[in-house]
């Protein structure tokens, strides 16, 4: 073997052992995220009990819920400051300090005296955590996905991405066994009393995990090609504001992204943040069954997001992402259905069928929606479309669902808001457009090549 050979065999080497430690960040980060969040709507039925006493149980978890989506307003906010300067200043750095603040804040949250301790001024303190956990998810998964995507060889981004992205589930099954346990050996009153800020508490822990593997990671060799072809562009070209050029050279990009992200917004938070309360409150059915139920249907998801995004690799994201779509707006209802029937196997065929469609299109989702912006604000406009819809469709999930049962008298009504948001998006999923011009292989090749030779140097 030749010593140019040797060479190049050891930067083939470099590029792929980089790609996993990028691939491993990015997952820790979506896992950490995500059960920041999960934990919350998990933990609803205590929190409603400490946090927001009252005789109406309804009220009580309404208020809850509330509280739950007031997080969301703060993620166009942490989209904006992030994703601008994620665009100006790279995305790494900015990806440790989200996981940092999402880690706090959820801490924050385990260890908050409640409303019988300090009355008002627990619930106040619970929103500022819920707000900050809100601004740091604004840049999570944009941040993550478009790192992963960067990072990414041509014709596998969708998979990688979705392998990724998938870890999302995970919090979900992870979370919801934890909550079993902890519920299953505790009694009652030492749940409500301690066992409740275990989860949460947990979540600082993984924050650190994750901050370190983070740490560990490149810059995107995409972003660093569009920086060096920026200096050599002229000054008015030069980027300052990624999220302007966004609005106005890729409107119909905002539009798109936004667009998709209100069905994966509220797919995921309904799989995620209402059904075991649903299951629990609305069908009254056993804790134990909602939460192993919720486990395995996200489980599937996490199996068949990354097929899904493989698939997409192979045949284009559109005819996946109508596919996905139309899916889940025909099953919703059947799927509520038989999650809605009070017994186990309807419990975990109802949510699995749902999970199931759902990951179709949750799978090639997570690279469409960042592929449709060129580099210069990709961070910046993915991540405002992402979060408005967010904003809409996935914080204000449990409680409308939540509202809607208790109004109609229904267990079958937010399987028919479901079908509506998916519907929708699956006749504007049919006019998608071309994803946005890439870098080529060889300048991503290059750049990736000499940061890591900066970095062994």
């Amino acid at each position: 073997m030749t010593p140019r050979s040797e060479g190049r065999d050891e930067a083939t080497k470099s590029r792929k052992s980089h790609l996993r430690r990028v691939l491993s960040s990015a997952a820790i980060g979506q896992f950490v995220e995500w059960y920041d969040f999960v934990v919350y709507a998990y933990s609803a039925s205590v929190i409603a009990t400490l946090f927001f006493p009252s005789d109406d149980r309804l009220a009580s978890l309404l208020a809850t819920f509330a509280v739950y989506a007031v997080g969301f307003v703060m993620r166009p906010i942490g989209g904006i400051v992030f994703g601008h300067l994620g665009d100006v200043v790279g995305r790494r750095n900015v990806l440790a300090l989200v996981i940092i603040l999402m880690g706090a804040a959820t801490l924050g949250i385990g260890i908050l005296p409640t409303y019988g301790q300090i009355g008002v001024f627990a619930t106040l303190l619970l929103v500022l955590c819920r707000l900050v956990q809100g601004l740091s998810a604004g840049a999570e998964t944009t941040g993550s996905n478009t790192l992963v995507a960067e990072h990414s060889p041509a014709g596998r981004k969708g998979f990688f991405v979705a392998f990724t992205y998938a870890f999302a589930n995970l919090p979900a099954v992870f979370a919801s066994l934890l909550v079993l346990l902890l519920t299953s050996v505790l009694s009652a009153e030492n749940y409500e009393a301690w066992g409740w800020r275990i989860p949460f508490i947990l979540g600082g822990v993984f924050a650190l995990v994750g901050l370190y593997i983070r740490s560990r990671v490149q810059e995107s060799p995409e972003f660093e090609a569009a920086k060096e072809a920026e200096k050599s562009s002229a000054p008015s070209e030069r980027r300052r504001l990624p999220l302007w050029s966004a609005i106005r050279e890729n409107p119909r990009a905002l539009f798109f992204a936004f667009a998709l992200a209100a069905l994966s917004s509220l797919g995921f938070y309904t799989l995620t943040g209402y059904f075991t309360s649903y299951l629990n409150e609305a069908v009254q059915i056993d804790s134990s069954i909602s939460f192993t139920s919720n486990a395995i249907a996200m489980m599937i998801a996490f199996i068949a997001m990354p097929i899904a995004g493989l698939v997409s690799d192979r045949i284009g994201r559109k005819p996946m992402l109508v596919g996905g779509a139309a899916l889940s707006a025909l099953l919703a209802v059947p799927a509520y259905m038989l999650a809605s029937s009070g017994t186990a196997f309807g419990a975990i065929a109802g949510q699995s069928i749902l999970a199931l469609a759902l990951s179709i299109f949750f799978g090639p989702f997570g690279v469409a929606f960042i592929e449709l912006f060129p580099v210069k604000n990709r961070f910046s406009g993915a991540g405002l479309g992402y979060n408005l819809a967010y904003v809409l469709f996935g914080g204000t999930a449990p409680y409308v669902s939540t509202w809607l049962v208790g109004t109609t008298g229904s267990l079958l009504a937010p399987a028919f808001y479901m079908v509506a948001i998916a519907g929708v998006v699956a006749l504007v999923a049919l006019a998608l457009p071309k994803p946005a011009p890439q870098a080529s292989e060889s300048t991503i090749e290059t750049s990736t090549t000499e940061a890591l030779g900066r970095n062994r140097s």
